[in-house]
């Protein structure tokens, strides 16, 4: 009988350890608990120590099985303590009662992550409705295929509903204006969005304001639209919309990290991410936060944000 639970409990451990370390399953951590890699580092170590301390007690005789022993003791108390810390980790937002759809909209596959990616994760757990819309596969900013795929995992990852990724020319965007126009009129009519997020006019990148010029033409019926902040923004972007951001910061900071083709971008780390949403949140007199320029604000639109 005692081998049969020594068994199980390398079994256990081993199983443990492994899919707190497995990708999807990492993944999931990271996006539903705070401090999530300490979360998954420490499930990790004690998975392994439970499966090798019940493994020794197997193996080994005297002294060093009482010590075995011991090890596994307490690996299987450290186990069940953090599995009833676990649900405290876990991010809680207020559910609302009168969810909203949202439509963001961005020039380049990473640009809603650097943006608002907290905000859009904020939503969705609260229960709003997120789809996103990116213009372009990025080409000219590193390779198409890969670029695209990470638009679409770093939306996923937010869990948007629905996750459009266009191929308009980048960095030639504004010769595509009236195309543009277009896709965005249908992806409005698609989504019947009560909120429509987008590129700030006061954007030096020339794809970011032919973006923005674009989806005002194409929402110019939209209750409410909100400008937000990319890395490129001019001195003159002036936030007067802000989210409260601080139960999500970290999830902006792993959606980034999943555009690895930008990883050398020296925007595209957590450190400067988290800088933005301090200065912001000190505007805003919270912990961190996201800002948005108003260029229309209907208040039943937007609803609990």
């Amino acid at each position: 009988m005692l081998h049969v639970l020594l068994s199980a409990a390398v079994l256990a451990g081993a199983a443990v350890a492994a899919g707190a370390t497995m990708h999807r399953t990492a993944r999931w951590i990271d996006r539903e608990f705070r401090y999530g890699r300490v979360l998954r580092s420490v499930v990790a170590a004690i998975g392994i120590a439970l499966a090798t301390s019940a493994m020794a007690i197997v193996l080994t005789t005297g002294h060093a099985h009482d010590i075995a022993g011991l090890f596994a003791c307490c690996a299987t108390l450290l186990l069940v303590s953090v599995l009833f810390i676990a649900p405290y980790l876990r991010r809680t937002v207020s559910v609302t009662l009168r969810p909203r759809r949202i439509l963001a909209i961005g020039a380049h596959p990473d640009d809603l992550e650097l943006a608002c990616g907290a905000t859009l994760a904020k939503l969705v757990d609260q229960g709003h409705e997120v789809h996103t819309v990116v213009m372009s596969h990025g080409a000219s900013g590193g390779d198409e295929h890969t670029r695209a795929l990470e638009a679409r995992n770093g939306s996923l990852y937010l869990r948007a509903t629905t996750v459009n990724v266009l191929d308009f020319e980048d960095t030639a965007l504004r010769e595509h204006e009236q195309s543009m126009i277009a896709a965005i009129e249908r992806a409005i009519r698609d989504v019947r969005p009560d909120v429509v997020l987008t590129h700030s006019a006061h954007d030096q990148h020339q794809d970011h304001h032919a973006v923005h010029q674009a989806t005002m033409r194409a929402a110019r019926q939209c209750p409410s639209i909100l400008c937000y902040e990319s890395p490129s923004v001019t001195r003159s972007f002036s936030p007067e919309f802000f989210v409260d951001v601080s139960t999500h910061v970290d999830v902006k900071v792993r959606a980034i990290e999943l555009h690895r083709d930008q990883r050398n971008k020296p925007y595209m780390t957590g450190a400067r991410a988290r800088a933005t949403a301090a200065f912001r949140g000190g505007q805003a007199r919270v912990g961190f936060a996201e800002g948005f320029e108003v260029v229309r604000l209907e208040a039943s639109a937007i609803g609990e944000f």
